[in-house]
């Protein structure tokens, strides 16, 4: 018996007549009004049966099928809302990519913290769930993007309504499931051959009763009652092996597959080919890719299979193709040969599409993040693409995807793959040498080159595992290639880590009340007047909490306020401000007195200019989304006195030119001279209004949040700003510099910060001009001049030493001649430098000639060069030698170099050369 059975006994059931079965098959319970039904009805207990013969009265496309979905709902008292974006970080720290409709509403609305935009609502929301990537265009059913269309109700029980920002029931289990008929039902669907399966769902600390709903074989909904949460106390042990206890709230989370139903709708062979026909027909025609009547029977059939498998257990794909094959009566090999490249095709679709949703929605490539996943996604699409034959530009795919979804930054879209497909090229050829040698290694030991190689090949160089087979097989080594790898490659970057940060509590901490900001009632104020409620003693000073204060705490980038707390006793420095659970400490010198009514004064200079900085770093941003593009972010910021920096996504190195029209428009905002304005709007109103382009600089917790806007800027920010904008002065971008790829980094100044940053810039010029005895304005000239003939003359000198050498070898250079075994041997001094001993010697090896140079130039330096045929090891020569003057040396047998400080030691050296040669050769 189900830990939850009691949970599923809904009235509307029992009023619609269903009954509760046991699937013989399975052993799943469900739900269904047909009475003799015997199974589930889900694969593999049954197979589809809406293939060539669709579920619905009429075919829907994607559009469609949403508009149908969504206005079902309106026409139900439910609130239509705009989707999200698929990068869940822009508005949670937990998560990178939106996976489903609840992440909408998590954590704030789901923990009744704010209440949710619209109760209840509906909505189409953009997913991408990396771990279905290896199973896409293999199994018929599986796509990596798609849209879960969904309904969602919160509520609350009515004893708790005054904790949490919503109140009472909206709806609950029997409603939801009656509305998943009606739905079904206007669609023309049979509801007497829908089943409900109860499937309880567990999930991040959360569990609840869920309900699969099944039409001819194909799971079409997923309706989830959020209402218990993880417990040690619970009386409710679920699949998990956790105990669970119900909450206050419950909600109701609905999952509804926009492609499933399109799929239905219209009875294809797989979902692809309902999803993305034109696309398909494209690929296909680009690819040469045609099949006779008969092949193409035998490919609708094996698809139909194939999406009754349940690949997510199957971890050999050839297994599952294998099945297909006996269940068709066909030559495995046969059947892979014909739709492998239509598993291909189907693939490069999908992944064109999840590449238009990640970068339509502004995401970077880059090593990291959210930007690591898009770059994974992009080069699996263009390999697949290089192996199946489409030689179409890959940005041309993706943009037929990225029109279809209506995104306005196509241009950008289409740069930033074209940028990207270039990348790799150039990864490829570095990456492939170490392939090939890494290959060579393990066919050596025998073995074959494990999964983590494997994976910090692919992390490293990108390239992709059957590329390491095609190069590791010509070195005869062995490669297994698992058939998840990219789930297991995605598993490692599609999580995000929030750090726990634990400190020392203090029990009086706990009970002082939140302490009155006024840094936001008035900015421009540096004075203030507050009562000390406590002072704690630390290591290094005194934590000071006042009733209300104008200092402001370290945060978001901006360092804290500095100044001083006068009594009528003393005056103390505040060296820092820091914030907890909304209680502002100051970090002191001295103890100023707990009870002590105070007067507190800012460094005003100080604060200025952070004003200015931070003022100044909404601009930089604004003015670098309006030249580079929309889709540039904020990674990062860090406000200071003499300089600032913000760290922006951008897919290319910043050239000069944009520095100087990001400078320009910066500049052009300051001497607007406009209003610097702050607001505390909803959440909700604020992100309906300006896009989760607010949270440029982190996520604030609340329901209201606070708003600065700087002329068409608007950001979500809790720092200190000057009044107006031309209250900054000026702004320069000092530098720019690559901090990871996909992040930049610009660098600026601001007000008197700016004035002294240009002034540094010219006096290093003009020195400049003074020392070239030129013009300030014909320094670039006069310089490029100097370096390309301080580079000619460099040229000729290295030329002349040549010269110089072959002259000395040719018998003009006065060395002392041996004869060393069969060859002879020249020992000579030349005090130079090495490049001309490393001639010298090199010359009398081409020569035929032992060459042994000596140099006290630098300390005592030999150069020791043998031709071919000579039996004297040059690196033992040098060793020898060098021991003879304090030091050491060696390298190969023809030619080696060494070398100690005591030069006066050096002629001696020398005389004892030809011993040194006469012994070597003996050895």
């Amino acid at each position: 018996m189900s830990e939850l059975e009691e949970e599923y006994r809904l009235e509307y059931f029992e009023e619609e007549g269903f009954v509760r079965k046991e699937c013989p098959s399975c052993g799943a319970h469900f739900w269904t009004r047909d009475h003799d039904r015997e199974t589930c009805g889900e694969p593999p207990c049954e197979q589809y049966d809406f293939i060539d013969e669709p579920g619905f009265a009429e075919e829907y496309t994607l559009e469609e099928m949403r508009e149908a979905f969504l206005s079902f709902f309106e026409d139900h008292d439910h609130e239509r809302i705009d989707p999200y974006p698929v990068a869940a970080n822009r508005w949670r720290d937990d998560v990178l990519l939106t996976q489903a409709s609840i992440y909408d509403f998590q954590p704030l609305v789901t923990s009744g913290k704010t209440p949710p935009p619209a109760n209840p609502l509906t909505v189409s929301q953009p997913c991408i769930r990396m771990q279905d990537i290896d199973n896409v265009g293999k199994t018929g059913r599986h796509t990596m993007a798609f849209e879960m269309m969904a309904h969602h109700a919160f509520n609350v029980r009515e004893d708790a309504e005054e904790e949490y920002a919503y109140e009472g029931e909206v709806y609950w289990k029997d409603r939801t499931v009656e509305l998943c008929d009606e739905l079904l039902d206007s669609l023309g669907a049979d509801i007497t051959d829908v089943t409900y399966i109860e499937d309880p769902w567990v999930g991040g600390g959360n569990a609840g009763p869920a309900i699969e709903v099944i039409y001819k074989g194909l799971e079409l909904a997923t309706l989830v009652f959020m209402c218990m949460e993880q417990d040690p106390d619970g009386e409710y042990e679920l699949k998990d092996g956790n105990t669970y206890s119900f909450m206050d709230t419950y909600i109701v989370d609905t999952g509804y597959g926009l492609e499933r139903w399109t799929w239905m709708s219209q009875g294809t062979a797989t979902v692809y080919e309902a999803i993305y026909p034109e696309m398909i027909d494209f690929l296909k025609d680009n690819a040469g890719l045609e099949y006779t009547d008969e092949e193409a029977d035998l490919v609708a059939r094996a698809a139909r299979l194939s999406g009754q498998l349940d690949i997510d257990d199957v971890d050999d794909v050839e297994a599952a193709h294998s099945d297909i094959a006996d269940e068709l009566g066909v030559d495995v090999g046969d059947l892979r040969d014909l739709v492998e490249p239509l598993e291909r095709i189907y693939a490069i679709a999908d992944h064109c599409r999840t590449l238009a949703y990640m970068f339509g929605d502004g995401i970077v490539p880059s090593n990291v993040g959210t930007g690591y996943l898009a770059r994974m996604v992009l080069r699996r699409t263009k390999r697949l693409c290089d192996t199946v034959g489409v030689d179409a530009p890959l940005d041309e795919l993706v943009d037929m995807q990225a029109e279809r979804l209506g995104y306005e930054n196509r241009d950008t879209v289409r740069d930033i793959v074209r940028t990207e497909v270039e990348k790799y090229r150039e990864t490829l050829e570095r990456g492939g040498r170490r392939v090939e040698a890494l290959a060579a290694e393990y066919a050596k030991k025998g073995e074959s080159i494990p999964l983590e190689e494997l994976i910090e090949l692919y992390d490293s160089h990108g390239i992709q595992p059957d590329m390491v087979e095609e190069i590791a097989a010509d070195a005869g080594a062995d490669v297994d290639v698992p058939d998840d790898f990219y789930s297991l490659v995605a598993d490692r970057h599609d999580t995000t880590t929030v750090e726990e940060v634990t400190e020392e509590g203090d029990e009086r901490f706990a009970d002082l009340p939140e302490t009155e900001k006024l840094y936001y009632d008035d900015q421009q104020r540096t004075q203030f007047e507050a009562v000390v409620l406590d002072v704690f003693d630390r290591e290094e000073g005194f934590d000071v909490v006042l009733d209300q204060t104008m200092f402001y705490p370290e945060g978001g980038g901006q360092p804290a306020d500095r100044g001083t707390l006068s009594s009528e006793e003393k005056t103390v420095d505040v060296l820092d401000v820091q914030i907890e659970d909304g209680v502002v400490t100051h970090r002191t010198d001295e103890d100023p007195g707990k009870g002590e009514f105070v007067k507190g004064q800012l460094d005003a200079p100080r604060r200025r200019q952070l004003m200015r900085h931070h003022t100044a770093t909404h601009i930089v941003m604004h003015a670098a989304r309006q030249v580079l593009g929309e889709h540039v972010r904020q990674a990062g910021a860090q406000k200071g006195v003499e300089s600032s920096r913000v760290d922006i996504r951008h897919y290319n190195r910043i050239s000069r030119e944009a520095v100087k029209r990001i400078e320009r428009v910066a500049n052009g905002m300051v001497m607007d001279n406009v209003s610097v304005d702050q607001e505390w709007p909803h959440r909700h109103e604020a992100e309906a209004e300006h896009g989760f382009d607010l949270y440029q600089g982190g996520i604030p917790p609340g329901t209201n949040i606070r708003l600065i806007h700087v002329a068409e800027d608007v950001q979500a920010c809790g720092g200190t700003h000057v009044a107006r904008t031309g209250d900054i002065g000026a702004i320069k971008i000092l530098t720019t510099e690559r901090v990871q790829d996909g992040v930049e980094r610009l660098v600026f100044a601001a007000g008197d910060a700016a004035v002294k940053s240009t002034q540094r810039t010219e006096d290093a010029l003009y020195g400049a001009a003074e020392a070239l005895d030129v013009s300030p304005e014909n320094v670039p000239e006069t310089a490029e001049r100097f370096f390309e003939e301080w580079k000619a003359r460099g040229k000729e000198i290295e030329a002349l030493k040549e010269q110089l050498a072959t002259a000395r070898a040719s018998g003009g250079g006065g060395g002392e001649e041996v004869e060393v075994g069969e060859t002879t041997a020249v020992v000579q001094r030349i005090d130079a430098d090495m490049d001309e001993l490393r001639a010298t010697a090199n010359a009398l090896a081409d020569e035929g000639k032992i060459a042994v140079i000596g140099s006290g130039e630098s300390g005592a330096q030999f150069v020791v060069a043998v031709p071919d045929g000579a039996d004297v090891n040059a690196g033992e020569v040098v060793g020898e030698l060098a021991s003879r003057v304090g030091g050491g040396g060696g390298g190969p047998a023809d030619f080696a170099q060494g070398g100690g400080p005591n030069v006066d030691a050096l002629d001696e050296a020398l005389e004892d050369a030809p011993d040194v040669l006469r012994q070597v050769l003996d050895a």
